[in-house]
C-alpha cells in the first residue's frame, strides 16, 4: 500500500512546510460528498494518529488515515499549473467514476 508524489507535488508541500513553521507532512484522506459519492481532503499533517498509515516521498511524508487508504492506495498525487489556477491532481487507479466538474469520484 503506497501513496506517491510527483516532484511538483512534493516541492509543493515542501515549499509550504517550511513557510508555515510547523507541520510533519501532507495529509490525504477522502470524505463522502459531491455527485460520485467521495472526495479528496488535503491538508497538513502535524500529528500521527493511531489509524494511520504513513509513507515518504520526495522528502516528504505523507499520512492517510487506513479508511481512507483503502479507497486511494496506488494513487499518485500531481501539483499542476494551468495560467493562474494551481491545484494537487490525483491519479487514482481505484476509481470508476469521476464527476465533470473532477470534484468527486466513486469507486
Amino acid at each position: 500500500m503506497a501513496i506517491s508524489l510527483t516532484e511538483p507535488a512534493a516541492e509543493r508541500v515542501r515549499s509550504y512546510l517550511d513557510n508555515r513553521d510547523g507541520g510533519i507532512g501532507l495529509r490525504i484522506g477522502v470524505k463522502k460528498t459531491g455527485c460520485n459519492g467521495f472526495a479528496y481532503v488535503v491538508n497538513y499533517a502535524d500529528a500521527v494518529n493511531d489509524d494511520d498509515a504513513v509513507f515518504e516521498d520526495g522528502g516528504v511524508t505523507v499520512v492517510v488515515d487506513r479508511e481512507s487508504l483503502a479507497l486511494i492506495d496506488g494513487t499518485e498525487v500531481d501539483f499542476v499549473k494551468e495560467g493562474l489556477n494551481e491545484a494537487f491532481r490525483f491519479r487514482n487507479p481505484n476509481i470508476s467514476g469521476e464527476c465533470g466538474c473532477g470534484e468527486s469520484f466513486s469507486i
